[in-house]
């Protein structure tokens, strides 16, 4: 990596907590000046706008949930156990810390009517988590693990949008009972599709 790409990846890194946190309109580049202690000149010597930063710091924390994903899906070796992995981490990013709820949803309800771009990642994100689902009920009708009337497709939409609300009801109320209860009715769902 060159000194200027280190730069703008620093950049990213510092900028996209703040922006997923306060959302893109309400960043703003001495926001972005504080957390990186860089000068004005120093952000738009490395980006063209803060519409910028704001698409790459989308793209950094896609990538930072698809690795993470990733590694505990790797933990396992079945298709099922990696479907109730990956509800187990949904489940865990409530209990983080600076948890400031899922990138797709805070930038998706943002950029829905104001910045087409960022609506464009936000959609391949959302298709590309659907796909993580659907891939996983695939790969397990193919072993003989799950029963082949088993909706991939249907599954993978319906998990991914009430898993995605859910973590914002209980992000907003401050609980995790509605996810428990929303993961034993997808959990009851993976069983009573199992061979």
């Amino acid at each position: 990596m060159t000194k200027a790409e280190k730069t703008r990846q620093f950049i990213i890194e510092k900028a996209a907590p703040i922006i997923t946190r306060k959302g893109m309109a309400a960043t703003s580049i001495t926001d972005i000046m504080e957390a990186t202690r860089l000068a004005k000149g120093g952000i738009y010597g490395n980006f063209e706008s803060k519409e910028e930063i704001c698409a790459k710091a989308f793209d950094y924390l896609l990538g930072c949930m698809a690795n993470n994903i990733a590694a505990k899906l790797d933990t396992k070796s079945t298709a099922k156990d990696k479907l109730l992995a990956l509800l187990e981490f949904y489940k865990g990013l409530l209990t983080k810390e600076d948890y400031a709820g899922c990138p797709m949803l805070n930038f998706g309800i943002e950029a829905d009517d104001t910045n087409l771009a960022v609506k464009q990642q936000v959609s391949k994100g959302i298709t590309a988590t659907q796909n993580i689902f659907s891939g996983l009920v695939k790969q397990g009708i193919a072993a003989g693990e799950f029963k082949k009337d088993f909706d991939a497709e249907s599954f993978a939409i319906r998990s991914f949008a009430i898993l995605e609300g859910v973590m914002w009801v209980c992000k907003t109320q401050n609980i995790t009972r509605p996810m428990r209860i929303v993961l034993d009715a997808i959990k009851k769902e993976i069983e009573d599709h199992c061979t």
